[in-house]
């Protein structure tokens, strides 16, 4: 069975985005358990957890098919030291509020090397890769730093693959693969796939064949059993672009053939499947039309 929903507003209270949820339809949620804009927030109070808990029992949406996602700010990768562990802090504080309010994942960006190197170098392509692989195993030690600090809370950390913008990392399915290779407590990682992403990355989504292809290759090379969320956007931007910009399904340069792919892949079964399109007036309707391509079996 399939799970849609989108990552609705936490605006006034946690409590609220299972309420929000509620208004389209919502079998799934993702949302902010803190200002996504802001390093510090009070701690969740007893009155907003228990609130939290109610209104989560009256959407009969379960803990698993929700995707909290952590602040914009943290850099799992950062090349300054002060820096990078001002971001290691600020994710185990988002994993532990997750594990105040029962949640089993945490969404996350992998991070980014913020090196600048001109094109221009003669080696650009070396001083790339070199600046690549420093970085994500970086990404690799802050994660195993998170996982040992939050041995007694059983959070998987969801890599969400990027569009490679900037120096953002995540973009090759070899860079997910790099991480969790070396991350210790394999049992703790899963990967979250944006379909934006994905395609302005270079991978192709919009025939049945591209389709397969992509996924088969994700299956090689970082291995099915670690999906454990989508996001569900179309883009914007053509094919490996390399820009982040999402767009209301069916109106991008994707098309509806990708999302009848994944409404009917067995891969995608019992996971939050997040809708992070740009016109939320219209989510109830992208949740519909999706559920609508499920064939008959």
């Amino acid at each position: 069975m399939k799970f849609v929903g989108a990552h609705v507003s936490a605006s006034g209270g946690v409590d609220n985005a299972p309420l929000n949820a509620m208004k389209i339809g919502a079998r799934a949620f993702a949302l902010f358990t803190k200002n996504q804009r802001q390093w510090k927030a009070k701690p969740l109070e007893s009155q907003t957890i228990d609130a939290f808990h109610k209104n989560l029992e009256a959407s009969g949406i379960l803990p698993k098919h929700i995707l909290p996602h952590d602040s914009y700010l943290i850099n799992l990768g950062h090349p300054e030291v002060e820096k990078l562990e001002k971001s290691r802090e600020a994710f185990v504080d988002e994993i532990e509020r997750c594990h105040i309010l029962g949640l089993d994942r945490l969404n996350f960006h992998p991070g980014s090397h913020l090196v600048k190197i001109p094109k221009r170098d003669p080696l650009y392509q070396e001083k790339l890769l070199e600046a690549e692989l420093g970085c994500l195993d970086v990404i690799s030690e802050s994660l195993n730093r998170a996982i040992e600090a939050t041995a007694k809370m059983d959070i998987k950390l969801v890599i969400e693959n990027t569009a490679g913008q900037g120096s953002n990392l995540g973009y090759r399915f070899e860079h997910l693969a790099h991480i969790i290779d070396r991350v210790e407590e394999k049992s703790r990682v899963g990967v979250c796939l944006d379909t934006c992403h994905t395609f302005t990355s270079g991978y192709d989504l919009r025939t049945t064949e591209a389709y397969e292809e992509t996924m088969g290759a994700f299956d090689r090379i970082v291995g099915a059993n670690y999906l454990m969320g989508m996001h569900l956007n179309d883009s914007k931007p053509p094919l490996g672009s390399r820009v982040d910009r999402h767009h209301s399904l069916g109106q991008g340069e994707i098309g509806w053939e990708a999302f009848r792919c994944i409404m009917n892949d067995p891969r995608m079964e019992d996971i939050p499947m997040i809708l992070e399109t740009i016109d939320e007036t219209i989510w109830a309707e992208e949740i519909q039309a999706l559920y609508a391509l499920v064939e008959e079996k």
